[in-house]
């Protein structure tokens, strides 16, 4: 049974689609971009943005009951790819900063245009384990 996730946590969808999705032992998160759930803001930090989306991945997962720890694959699409070493930096603090033992499988591509305009977006697929 497939159950829709929603958190105030992350941004809320800007189209038609959910924040993510719990198919009971694997959660798959919609691409979260850097906008800040509270605020509606982005910065125009990259480092920043990285950060940004990374916690809305991390809202969306915690939803679902997972934590960080369980996330086995994350897609990050950057608006250029020159930013790859900030943005690697920005994500492996994070896994760090949740003890995580082993990272995740990662791809990282360079896209044209993103929603807002922003530089990144993320996405991540969890499992119960």
């Amino acid at each position: 049974m497939t159950k829709v996730l929603h958190t105030e946590n992350a941004p809320a969808a800007i189209g038609p689609y959910v924040q993510g999705v719990d198919l009971g032992s694997m959660v798959m998160t919609s691409g979260q971009i850097p906008v800040n759930p509270a605020t509606g803001e982005v910065s125009s930090d990259i480092a920043e943005q990285a950060k940004q989306s990374l916690a809305n991945v991390k809202a969306v997962v915690e939803s679902s009951g997972l934590s960080v720890t369980d996330i086995v694959k994350m897609t990050v699409f950057v608006k250029d790819l020159n930013d790859f070493g900030t943005v690697n930096e920005a994500y492996g603090k994070f896994f760090d900063e949740h003890n995580v033992a082993n990272y995740p499988a990662r791809s990282c591509v360079e896209v044209a245009r993103l929603p807002k305009d922003v530089g990144i977006e993320i996405e991540a697929i969890a499992v119960r384990k």
